[in-house]
């Protein structure tokens, strides 16, 4: 059996090197969707003979993944992120189902070790987290929620062992731009689905999340980048709604008075 790695893009100069070094002679062919990246990403892929370049612009995980899936050619497909590296454990388990005859599963997720910084987290929701990275080609498709998407299957999904490293933000101000970018998407997401929104969500949902995430879920046991993390989560769930109340007041401001 054969390997697709399929990777989606945008100003990823940063991480792009560390995951093609890690997998290039362990992978039949390299897929690399970009959303026109500004940086060094295309400079760099192209750098390497196993990698497949394409361009498109992005409209959404969803649709952006799928784009990447039908570009494969290969058995299986390995698709990660970026800033994930899957650790030696988990590549011999990956080679170790793709070198079966009769793999018992067609779909297997990886767990992951979230780090940020030089933290690796543990608690708050970043500790047990498991998700489909490996399946056989034509098994399996991403819905095509712009962000947030998920793999939809008929398949039953087995573990790999090992973990997957994810990399999470590099800097504070990384972190800033990534919530500011998916709360956008998030309130898109909501707003195209309908959903409706009160100032006391607004105000409340916040709290809620950061003990839910400080509390409930033991960030604390991380310490202070538990802390962080869940006051970065208040901030996300606050502009996610925030974005969301605003798009729907400009559209009931257009309706009562004229596009403004």
């Amino acid at each position: 059996m054969t390997l697709s790695l399929v990777v989606i893009t945008y100003n990823e100069e940063e991480n792009i090197v560390r995951i093609l070094d890690e997998l290039k002679n362990t992978v039949d062919e390299i897929i690399i969707v970009d959303s026109f990246s500004t940086d060094r990403t295309k400079e760099i892929c192209t750098q390497y003979p196993q990698v497949k370049f394409f361009e498109k612009k992005f409209k959404g995980y969803g649709e952006q993944k799928n784009y990447a899936l039908s570009l494969c050619t290969q058995d299986w497909v390995l698709f990660l992120d970026a800033d994930e590296i899957p650790d030696r454990e988990l590549q011999n388990s990956i080679h170790k189902v793709i070198s079966s005859e009769t793999p018992e599963f067609n779909v297997y997720k990886a767990q992951f070790n979230n780090h940020l910084g030089i933290h690796l987290i543990k608690y708050g929701g970043w500790g047990n987290v498991c998700r489909e990275r490996l399946f056989r080609r034509g098994t399996a498709r991403y819905s095509d929620d712009k962000v947030h998407e998920y793999l939809i299957t008929d398949e039953k999904a087995d573990i790999l062992k090992g973990k997957l490293d994810h990399y999470t933000y590099k800097s504070i101000h990384h972190h800033i731009i990534k919530i500011n970018k998916y709360s956008d998407m998030m309130a898109e997401k909501m707003f195209d689905r309908g959903k409706k929104i009160n100032r006391f969500k607004i105000i409340v949902s916040p709290a809620f999340e950061f003990i839910k995430v400080f509390f409930f879920k033991r960030g604390f046991l991380d310490g202070f980048p538990g802390f962080y993390i869940a006051k970065t989560m208040a901030y996300y769930t606050f502009l996610k709604y925030i974005k969301l109340y605003e798009k729907i007041r400009l559209i009931e401001i257009e309706k009562k008075y004229g596009k403004i």
